[in-house]
């Protein structure tokens, strides 16, 4: 029989249980616990461990009974942590969730040495990295090549019922076997992909073999109806297992199946960066003023620019986009026609190009969406040509300033394409990069990224490889961001995924903690788990400082078509898993990426409730001195996620340290990500900024 969460504290934790249930209110139980905190940290035979978790204790002991504001939600929350476990224990009732007992519960076993800590080791890691499978996998291509067969046939019959409104049209008279090779032929245009899109749920069920079950056709159909959009292309839905054996993909499904809680929260979702909520003209949350909705901006050197072009759409709706806001106004969307770019756009290009060239701090421009690349080539390349051209203005006019401006060092092209639909980075395409380069390394760029966006080792396809072979001979630097869902959390995954990219030559970037509002709860993976993995998992793979330096050699000086061979060699002849150059962060409201945080608290229904503190190891606007802490509850408690990934098939107790991280640090930026030197020392004053 499973003892209940009040039996166990009885049973496990007696001088716990014994103090609540003697103490005469909440507050003489809670002078008992800081004194009971304080003891464990001035007893030499306790281990470090416990005296960390005594610590947190007294933090949270700090902060109870006691308001505060949480930014996310703008609201107002109440602390009462420890109150409520001496109600639960005492009268033996609550109103609380069990999550929050449970995870009161594994504190205190720390503290009492009773906590059973996981020990994971390499031996452990290698194995569960051997669990997930890379899409160029001999079973896995055969298994997607029969997908392929099924649904060519179903784009044949599509075809054939839109043929009066479709660029693609099979010539009269064709047999079945032409149209099989002409859908072949086409399936290697990326604009086929993008005409024959699937856009409703029973569609996707069509192209799924009808294997999806009546409870997820159920909220797919609530989606349809509140106006969610649907777009998956062809080529991503031949990614996934239709049959009930084979390969694990739900860190992939769960990209384009959605939840009940995006569902019921569509509609009344809103920026979780306060930052990106533009008013042309006027200094945005992080104090910038921003002359258009295109540019979206929090840090003085990095600024996001948004074309008025299809870059307004991707390649598919992520479940767990942080723009899902503008999807929600239809600012973007998927209407490829009506994101063709209008006349207004070229001037208000030449008015952002104004506005980078203005700024004294700006020198790292990172070209969005949506999807960079869903813009045409020709679209992509006037856009490239203005920032060529704006940053050779601003080169040469720090000949004539006493205080020189930051110039353009850096360029990049953000894309989930090379994982949505790898046939778009076409020949155009890579010799638009290449010329690009060429003459941006002319006039002070030194950095050409595309930053990119693999969920899943089973995304990297021959296609796939092929795009990213041909990026990186064109001399751009490809850098990953993974969203740390649930599915992607499971151990191994993340260590699976950076192994794989690294043996194309791909480093990893972020690994982003899903961003906690409501919509996004079914997916969410704690902090806790990220914390976990960047020091259990991502640790067997850290480098020393000599091995930092070659390795930084390696991007800086091999020929573009030499660089992934060098790295392999490198990776191999260090015996290194992966290489682990991605931080672990969430974005924070208006203070950006961080993983600086303690815990403070937990709310009634499980939810740890952090203090933030911003990245040190970075600059910032200078709003934020006036910030001071910020206070964020998470989505999801870590019952609930423990919960979520054993319906996964997940064993809870391969996680069992998970309780114990409760507070973090940000991580360094690798060096490889640093800016140059510039050669001359830039100005220390601001422009484009207003304190609010």
């Amino acid at each position: 029989m499973i003892k209940s969460t009040y039996d166990k504290f009885k049973t496990n934790l007696p001088y716990i249980f014994d103090i609540a249930k003697s103490s005469e209110n909440e507050d003489v139980f809670c002078k008992l616990i800081e004194d009971y905190s304080k003891n464990i940290i001035d007893d030499e035979k306790a281990s470090e461990l416990q005296k960390k978790i005594a610590s947190q204790f007294i933090v949270m002991l700090s902060h109870e009974n006691s308001y505060i504001y949480e930014l996310s939600k703008n609201e107002k929350i109440y602390i009462e942590t420890f109150s409520s476990l001496w109600n639960y224990l005492h009268l033996e009732c609550s109103r609380c969730s069990n999550d929050l007992f449970e995870d009161l519960y594994h504190l205190f076993s720390i503290t009492e040495g009773i906590f059973k800590d996981s020990n994971y080791s390499e031996t452990k890691l290698l194995k569960h990295m051997k669990r997930w499978s890379i899409g160029i996998e001999k079973e896995i291509k055969e298994r997607r090549e029969q997908r392929k067969e099924y649904i060519v046939d179903l784009l044949i019959k599509k075809i054939e019922r839109k043929a009066s409104t479709s660029r693609y049209q099979f010539q009269e008279g064709y047999t079945y076997e032409q149209k099989y090779n002409k859908v072949l032929e086409w399936w290697n245009d990326y604009r086929f992909h993008l005409a024959m899109a699937i856009k409703s749920p029973t569609e996707l069920n069509l192209f799924m073999d009808e294997s999806l079950s009546t409870k997820t056709m159920r909220v797919l159909n609530r989606a349809k109806n509140k106006k969610i959009p649907f777009f998956i292309t062809p080529y991503y839905i031949s990614l996934l297992n239709v049959e009930d054996n084979g390969f694990d993909d739900k860190s992939v499904r769960s990209y384009i199946l959605y939840s009940q809680s995006l569902v019921e929260t569509y509609g009344n979702i809103k920026a979780w960066e306060k930052e990106d909520s533009v008013i042309p003209g006027k200094p945005n949350a992080a104090g910038w003023i921003i002359p258009e909705a295109n540019i979206h901006r929090r840090y003085p050197e990095v600024a996001i620019m948004i074309p008025d072009t299809r870059g307004r759409s991707c390649g598919g709706l992520c479940s767990s986009c942080q723009r899902l806001y503008g999807f929600q106004s239809e600012k973007l969307h998927f209407e490829m026609d009506q994101l063709k770019p209008k006349e207004t756009w070229e001037k208000k290009l030449s008015k952002l190009m104004d506005y980078f060239e203005s700024d004294s701090q700006l020198r790292d421009i990172l070209i969005t969406g949506g999807d960079a690349l869903m813009s045409s080539n020709k679209n992509l390349e006037k856009i490239l040509e203005a920032v060529l051209k704006m940053a050779e203005r601003k080169l040469e006019a720090n000949k004539y300033k006493d205080e020189k401006f930051h110039i353009i060092q850096r360029v990049r092209l953000g894309s989930r394409l090379l994982a949505y639909l790898p046939v778009r980075i076409d020949s155009e395409l890579i010799d638009i990069l290449s010329k690009f380069r060429e003459k941006g390394s002319k006039i002070g760029i030194k950095q050409f990224v595309i930053q990119t966006h693999f969920q899943s080792p089973l995304e990297i396809t021959i296609e796939a490889k092929k795009a990213i072979e041909s990026i990186i001979k064109a001399g751009w630097t490809i850098s990953n961001q993974l969203v740390f869902t649930a599915a992607a959390s499971r151990r191994g995954h993340t260590a699976k995924l950076r192994q794989s990219l690294n043996s194309l030559g791909v480093v990893t970037y972020y690994t982003f903690t899903v961003k906690g509002f409501e919509e996004n709860q079914e997916v969410y993976s704690t902090i806790s788990r990220s914390m976990q993995e960047q020091v259990e998992e991502k640790q067997f793979g850290l480098l020393n400082k000599t091995q930092k330096e070659e390795l930084i050699s390696i991007f800086e000086k091999s020929p573009a078509n030499k660089l992934t061979d060098n790295l392999n060699t490198f990776i191999k002849k260090y015996t290194l898993p992966f290489l682990p150059t991605d931080r672990n962060v969430i974005n924070i409201p208006a203070i950006g990426k961080s993983m600086t945080f303690e815990l403070i608290g937990i709310d009634k229904n499980g939810k740890r409730i952090h203090q933030f503190d911003h990245d040190q190891t970075r600059e910032h606007s200078p709003i934020i001195d006036k910030m001071g802490k910020v206070y964020i509850v998470e989505n999801r408690s870590i019952v609930s996620y423990l919960n979520e990934i054993e319906s996964m098939g997940e064993k809870a107790s391969e996680y069992s340290s998970i309780w114990k991280y409760t507070n973090g640090s940000t991580e360094q930026v690798f060096e490889l990500f640093d800016y140059p030197d510039p050669g001359f020392t830039p100005t220390k004053s601001i422009t484009n900024y207003k304190d609010k």
